[in-house]
Order: structure tokens, then C-alpha cells, then sequence
């Protein structure tokens, strides 16, 4: 395998691949429709990962770009995993200009600590101070078909 190219250009980002992991392999999106994935990144930054020029890794952060990120949507394909690919992929997502100096970088995951935890991430300092709203079955009641 080539070494991981990242980049931001949203008209490299292959969408029906993006949307297809999302509705049908990651646990945080199923069944999301695909207006809502192009939706999600018309509204944010987003990063393609490249290896010989096809798309293996994404991740997104909708941001300000002065106070604070919320990191989603991260993945690499299953069959590139092991490569060392996800580390890349966030090490460009840390390093770029419109993501220093935020007060708060946040993100929600079941699965994958260990990684995040490489990057500064940490359990909330103050869990009493964050709320949510959350409608886990919206994309099953949203119209059109995912």
C-alpha cells in the first residue's frame, strides 16, 4: 500500500462512497440518507484520504474556525485499515490553520479512544456542563430513501 494523501478539496471526495460506508458500516450513521450526508459536508470541512489517487479515508469537522471543532465521520475503509492510515488522517485534521487555537475540539466515539487520545482528546473535564439533544432514529423517519 502507498502512503495516505489527505486533502481538502471537496471536489475530490468520492460522495457515493462516503454515503455508502456511512448508511451501511458505521454504527454512528446507519441508514443516513445521502441528502443528508451532502448536506453534512456543504456545511464542513472536510478531509479525503488518497492512496494511488482513490479514496480510502474521510473525516469532517464542522467549525467556526475560532472557538470550537466537532469532529464526525471518521473512517477509513475496512480493507486499509492496519496501514497506519487514521493516524495520518487525523494528524492532518490536528495540524490544519483553521483548527489551532480552538477553546473546544470535541467528538463523540464507542470504539476508538486509544486514537483520539493521541491527539489531545480526553473524557470531558466538566461531563455536568455538556447536554444533547439526540434522535438516534432519524434517519429512519427522514423522507426519501438513504
Amino acid at each position: 500500500m502507498g502512503a495516505l494523501q489527505v486533502s481538502t478539496d471537496k471536489d475530490r471526495l468520492d460522495i457515493g462512497l462516503i454515503h455508502r460506508f456511512l448508511a451501511t458500516e458505521a454504527y454512528w450513521s446507519r441508514d443516513i440518507p445521502r441528502a443528508t450526508v451532502e448536506r453534512a459536508i456543504a456545511g464542513s470541512l472536510c478531509f479525503g484520504g488518497y492512496v494511488d489517487g482513490r479514496q480510502v479515508a474521510f473525516a469532517r469537522v464542522v467549525t467556526d474556525g475560532a472557538t470550537f471543532g466537532y469532529l464526525a465521520d471518521v473512517f477509513v475503509l475496512p480493507e486499509h485499515r492496519g496501514q497506519g492510515y487514521s493516524k495520518a488522517l487525523m494528524a492532518v485534521v490536528m495540524a490544519h490553520p483553521r483548527l489551532q487555537g480552538l477553546r473546544r475540539f470535541s467528538l463523540a466515539t464507542s470504539d476508538a479512544h486509544g486514537l483520539y487520545a493521541g491527539f489531545g482528546f480526553a473524557a470531558p473535564a466538566r461531563p455536568q456542563t455538556l447536554m444533547e439533544k439526540l434522535d438516534p432514529d432519524v434517519y429512519t423517519r427522514v423522507s426519501g430513501t438513504p
